[in-house]
């Protein structure tokens, strides 16, 4: 009688070696960068409205942690998502943050619309602005910035 076994994926080499590249593959890597950027982000903004309290803007606390965090995860970019080497880093900076400023700008229209006129609270609106925004930035990153 012929028996057949089934083999998980641990006790399988084949299987194994294709999930490795699924997960650990670009776009993976990307969200999980994209998840460290937002937590970085939302945590200085967080921090700064509540240092602040009203005395500044919110528009100028959400430039200020904006451009902080893009300081804080390009390298991460670089080095772990896109694997660029060659180009000088500060070309690649120069480039990564000029897709970021076509993102800051949604945020400094889109927030007081949202906040203002729609009564979202800030971290909530700049929340639903940041989900609209990782397929087009992963798009241009790829295309542009890390080429």
């Amino acid at each position: 009688m012929l028996e057949l076994k089934s083999r998980s994926a641990r006790e399988n080499p084949m299987v194994r070696r294709a999930l490795i590249p699924a997960f650990l593959g670009q776009r993976i890597t990307y969200l999980l960068a994209g998840a460290m950027t937002a937590g970085v982000y939302y945590a200085l903004l967080c921090l700064g409205l509540l240092v602040a309290k009203n005395a500044v803007p919110y528009l100028f606390l959400v430039v200020v942690s904006h451009f902080i965090t893009v300081v804080l995860v390009y390298p991460a970019y670089r080095l772990v998502v896109f694997k660029v080497s060659g180009v000088g880093w500060l070309s690649g900076y120069l480039r990564f943050y000029a897709v970021g400023l076509s993102f800051l700008g949604l945020s400094v229209i889109g927030l007081p619309i949202l906040v203002e006129f729609a009564g979202i609270p800030i971290m909530v609106a700049q929340g639903l602005i940041i989900l609209m925004s990782p397929p087009l930035s992963y798009a241009i990153h790829r295309a542009w910035t890390f080429r």
